[in-house]
């Protein structure tokens, strides 16, 4: 039986007819426009550029993308992504355990690492303080950082999050959790624009930022 599938599909406010000749394609579209980014002209380029390459090379792309999934973990320390229970960056006895930087996802741990200023380690908070996406404290880490600072062992909490009003209600949120405890708290430099997210600074102005971090009261409006 021959399939043949038309789906009317709006692109940037204009209606694109696409008619697929199989549904294996159909599905694998309508799977890759689910990406954020990824529409469905995109989607069925990329489908289609798999569909040229040798065999080998699409299934080596799924089956990573499958061990991705099912057997990636999380540093039970930091909650960064990790191959293994603890990550590399807490496991390795040269980061200064008692220097936590908190920042919102790994994307903001792989931009700092890359400025090669930092010698701490990382609070992965797993996103930001957003009511109007329904997120609220309970549904990042923060407990998990008050604990880790609550043992003693930390010394300095450095607010590494995106300028942003999100990013400065989430900061005033763990500054008012931690405060209590003897530590210093600081935030980095604001060599970065008001709104911009970390993961798009340039290496030099976030790692300047990282050292010249200032004490969290100062950022604080009067």
């Amino acid at each position: 039986m021959q399939y043949n599938s038309t789906k009317l599909f709006c692109n940037k406010d204009k209606y694109i007819v696409y008619t697929f000749p199989s549904k294996y394609l159909e599905n694998a579209v309508n799977e890759l426009s689910k990406l954020p980014g990824i529409g469905k002209k995109t989607a069925l380029r990329l489908v289609l550029h798999l569909l040229k390459q040798a065999p080998e090379q699409t299934n080596s792309l799924g089956e990573s993308l499958i061990k991705l999934r099912n057997e990636i973990s999380f540093c039970n320390v930091c909650h960064n992504i990790s191959d293994t229970e603890t990550c590399l960056i807490c496991s390795n006895p040269k980061r200064d355990k008692s220097l936590v930087c908190v920042v919102e996802d790994v994307r903001d741990v792989m931009a700092i690492e890359n400025t090669n200023q930092y010698k701490g380690v990382y609070h992965i908070l797993g996103g930001i303080i957003s009511p109007m996406d329904g997120i609220g404290p309970g549904d990042l880490t923060i407990d998990s950082l008050v604990n880790k600072v609550a043992i003693g062992e930390v010394k300095e909490v450095i607010m590494a999050l995106s300028a942003t009003m999100e990013g400065d209600t989430t900061n005033f949120y763990i500054y008012k959790r931690l405060k209590e405890y003897d530590i210093t708290i600081t935030t980095i430099a604001r060599g970065i624009a008001i709104g911009d997210d970390l993961e798009y600074t340039d290496e030099i102005t976030l790692g300047r930022s990282i050292l010249n971090r200032l004490p969290y009261e100062n950022s604080l409006v009067k």
